[in-house]
């Protein structure tokens, strides 16, 4: 597989065997009905630009497909364009392959998300349930230690009645004497 850099040398020298303008590489793009700027197609062809970084789908391919019309490889191709046509045809086909992996990956993921939302919203349910249970017996246990309390404090009352009544009693100290 070619790299960036030799399709943009490539395309440097059949623009320049072709002698073609930036207006003319414009006007076969539009044929192909891809659309770039010309401040855009200049950048492609300024000195050095082999060396820049250029996004294939968007920019390199569709001047190399004005240029290099390389959906057809012609009997009158030299070796090197029918090589860099087929180079091209086999990236452009590349892409379609890994977009459509991709678009399959995404679609799986978007499953998978369904699939641990559901469970999160299970557990999610499971858990107010189990909070409304714990809620209610606590609210239970509250009811019983009020009860239990109210109970103990009669029970204490009680006592502290009888205990003030034996105190009290008139005859309490005539027991021991008698």
């Amino acid at each position: 597989m070619t790299n960036t850099k030799d399709i943009i040398i490539k395309l440097k020298e059949v623009r320049k065997e072709k002698n073609l303008s930036y207006g003319d590489i414009l006007d076969l793009m539009e044929k192909n009905n891809d659309f770039l700027s010309k401040s855009t197609i200049s950048r492609v062809f300024a000195d050095g630009s082999e060396d820049m970084s250029f996004r294939y789908e968007e920019t390199i391919r569709p001047i190399a497909n004005a240029l290099l019309d390389i959906e057809t490889i012609e009997d009158d191709d030299s070796i090197d364009t029918r090589a860099m046509k087929s180079l091209l045809k086999y990236k452009v086909q590349r892409i379609e392959e890994l977009e459509a992996e991709i678009e399959h990956l995404k679609a799986s993921l978007d499953k998978e998300k369904v699939k641990y939302h559901e469970k999160l919203d299970q557990e999610r349910e499971r858990s107010r349930q189990s909070i409304e249970f714990l809620k209610e017996q606590i609210q239970y246990k509250d009811k019983r230690m009020d009860f239990l309390l109210d109970a103990v404090k009669e029970k204490d009352a009680l006592h502290n009645r009888m205990l003030e009544q034996i105190l009290t009693c008139p005859c309490r100290g005539k027991v021991n004497e008698g």
